[in-house]
């Protein structure tokens, strides 16, 4: 079985603006395009920023444990809810976690990882 994974890097925004105006034309020509999917910075730094250490042990920790709620994950980290509800919206943005909300609408989102993998993609 093939593990689930995801491509984060680094491209410029040039190179990013490059390759959607080839997806474009393509589209535009009538020819099909494979789906790809990641998420991608356009410099270390910001990649550093928006995956911190904290981050990706939330990472982690959801995919292994598996909390059934952001409180019970704050509670695994030991850290503030509104910290951890903060970094999973930021993560969830970057489309690194999934939040399914509960049948109702008082009942909690559990987050979710559906990656068994991050690749981690510089140029040099």
């Amino acid at each position: 079985m093939k593990a689930k994974q995801i491509k984060v890097g680094v491209r410029t925004l040039e190179g990013g603006l490059r390759e959607f105006g080839s997806t474009l034309k393509a589209l535009q020509a009538g020819q099909k395009v494979a789906k790809r999917t990641g998420t991608f910075f356009v410099s270390v730094e910001a990649m550093r920023q928006a995956l911190t250490p904290s981050r990706l042990t939330l990472l982690h920790l959801i995919r292994t444990r598996r909390p059934s709620s952001i409180a019970a994950l704050a509670k695994l980290t030991k850290r503030n809810f509104k910290n951890v509800h903060a970094d999973l919206t930021l993560l969830s943005n970057l489309g690194l976690v999934h939040l399914a909300p509960g049948a109702h609408a008082r009942d909690s989102v559990t987050p979710t990882v559906p990656y068994e993998r991050i690749q981690f993609e510089i140029a040099v």
